[in-house]
């Protein structure tokens, strides 16, 4: 009976291993296909919804230059992930783009921050994304229309896309 007990563990241990391990395989794979989609997918933003805008156009200051909106906590990962390309984008369009970070790190950044959006014209955007860190939007201060909204998106060539053609029509 002990050898039936001591087989009948080793079988259930065995079992429990290998399901474990199916679990962790297929949750890695849909985790790793939802964040290539995130990453690589470019929200165009459909006219239909109530996202296409941040509310009307920007102040005056953000005038004249497209807008990059990135909503940032020091905490986030896929801010992190990223930093670097925004990084290379401030420095390649610091004369042509105003870049604006809408940091939501800890209550008090929040209020701060809100603050800051409200006056900039991003108060409604700000109400509707400051939950979604590594949201990167790309606005037309003049009318205020969100041009692209990405979500963890490193991929530098997508945001210079979008630049290059606001630049275009300026």
């Amino acid at each position: 009976m002990h050898k039936h007990g001591n087989l009948l563990i080793k079988v259930g241990l065995s079992s429990l291993v290998f399901t474990a391990s199916m679990v962790a395989t297929t949750w890695a794979s849909i985790s790793t296909s939802e964040a290539q989609s995130s990453i690589t997918k470019i929200a165009q933003v459909n006219s239909s919804t109530s996202t296409n805008s941040v509310g009307g156009p920007l102040a005056k200051e953000l005038q004249g230059k497209p807008v990059v909106v990135d909503v940032f906590a020091t905490w986030c990962a896929g801010c992190k992930n990223i930093a670097p390309t925004l990084s290379q984008l401030k420095q390649e369009y610091s004369d042509k783009v105003n870049f604006v970070v809408l940091d939501v790190t800890d209550k008090a950044k929040l209020q701060e921050t809100e603050a800051k959006a409200e006056k900039l014209g991003l108060g409604k955007f700000f109400a509707e994304n400051k939950s979604k860190t590594s949201t990167v939007a790309i606005v037309d201060p003049a009318t205020g229309n969100i041009l692209a909204l990405y979500k963890n998106n490193p991929n530098k060539a997508d945001y210079t896309k979008i630049l290059e053609a606001a630049l275009a029509n300026n």
